[in-house]
């Protein structure tokens, strides 16, 4: 069975403003997590010194990372604010260093004071996770500076998300919210060109409501931007891995079934992938790259597999069950499958 695609599967140009070398590489990006925060759900606060942060930036572009995402504030589910100043500290002797070295940077802040200051040490992205809708002042420091903005879908602060996750469809609904807070920020005098969006995943959702968003990548992607997906280390992949005894994997044992996602992800058209651990998310993109590329290929020599669409090779099990007859069961057509999702967003 091939990898779900959608027609003509590639990586999608990023937004405008970004460096040309980012533009030319014909694959889904990869970010690379620098938390400089003392309670990370992920790391358990190993790089919040500002020098072993900017190591650790170091140490992901080597393994393939495209750009640096760099957060003072932890997100995960339950965690308190810090203080502007705080946040300040953390971020900004990292986010210069970084950038002094040619690296591209991104912001991960919901905060304009602090995306204002970031951009100003040489962050090329603001990474927001509410969208701008923690900071009503976010959307003039975007216009102003022109930065590339990174509008994720989002429901409210760390310690209420969780009971923020009432979903009728959740891709439609994920879809809908980001549309509105994407006509919010041109209305605000941002450019499309300078958009990202972000379908947040685990943010005001449940384990199970995830996995239809990123089947749906699709629907996200008809908005006509590019479309970031950080699927690391979340708990719906903690939850999937559970052993017998139903207790999530810890997160630095996420990080294969996170590769798998950036796979999918790139395979189908995602511009870029947020991860901690880069170098096997940096391989697995190579591969959906060959895999995608290879399938043009295909297409364009006029030599597709008989009978299934978009060339697949029929499989000699298909074969002899669609040769037997009408009593036989036909092979499922995994690219037809409408998709539904119950009020609570699991799948059905």
């Amino acid at each position: 069975m091939p990898l779900p695609t959608n027609a003509g599967s590639t990586a999608r140009p990023g937004p405008e403003p970004l460096p040309a070398s980012l533009h030319g590489r014909d694959r889904t990006l990869v970010m690379g997590v620098v938390n400089v925060t003392p309670d990370s759900f992920s790391d358990g606060g190993e790089w919040f010194e500002p020098g072993a942060a900017i190591r650790h930036g170091r140490e992901l572009l080597a393994e393939g990372a495209d750009i640096l995402d760099v957060g003072g504030e932890s997100t995960r589910p339950g965690s308190a604010r810090v203080s502007v100043e705080d946040e300040l500290a953390r971020v900004l002797p990292v986010v210069h260093a970084l950038a002094a070295e040619g690296a591209v940077v991104s912001v991960d802040t919901t905060r304009a004071v602090v995306a204002e200051q970031a951009v100003a040490a040489g962050a090329l992205i603001v990474n927001d996770v509410s969208g701008g809708l923690a900071d009503p002042a976010m959307a003039e420091v975007v216009a102003r500076t022109g930065v590339v903005y990174v509008v994720m879908h989002w429901r409210g602060h760390a310690d209420v998300m969780d009971s923020l996750e009432h979903y009728d469809d959740v891709v439609l609904d994920v879809r809908r919210e980001l549309a509105e807070r994407v006509d919010a920020l041109v209305a605000a005098g941002v450019r499309r060109e300078q958009l990202v969006v972000d379908p947040g995943l685990g943010f005001s959702k449940a384990g199970s409501a995830n996995w239809p968003l990123l089947a749906g990548l699709d629907e996200l992607a008809s908005l006509g931007l590019p479309v970031l997906v950080g699927a690391s280390r979340k708990r719906f992949l903690g939850r999937l891995l559970a052993g017998a005894d139903g207790e999530p994997v810890a997160p630095l044992e996420r990080d294969h079934a996170t590769a798998a996602v950036s796979a999918l992800a790139a395979a189908a058209g995602a511009w870029c992938v947020r991860v901690h651990e880069v170098k096997s998310t940096a391989d697995a993109v190579r591969v959906a790259q060959a895999w995608v590329g290879a399938g043009r290929s295909l297409d364009r020599s006029g030599t597709p597999g008989p009978d299934l669409p978009g060339g697949g090779a029929v499989r000699d099990d298909e074969r002899g069950a669609a040769d037997q007859g009408p009593g036989a069961a036909a092979p499922h057509d995994h690219t037809t499958a409408p998709r539904r999702t119950t009020k609570d967003g699991e799948s059905a």
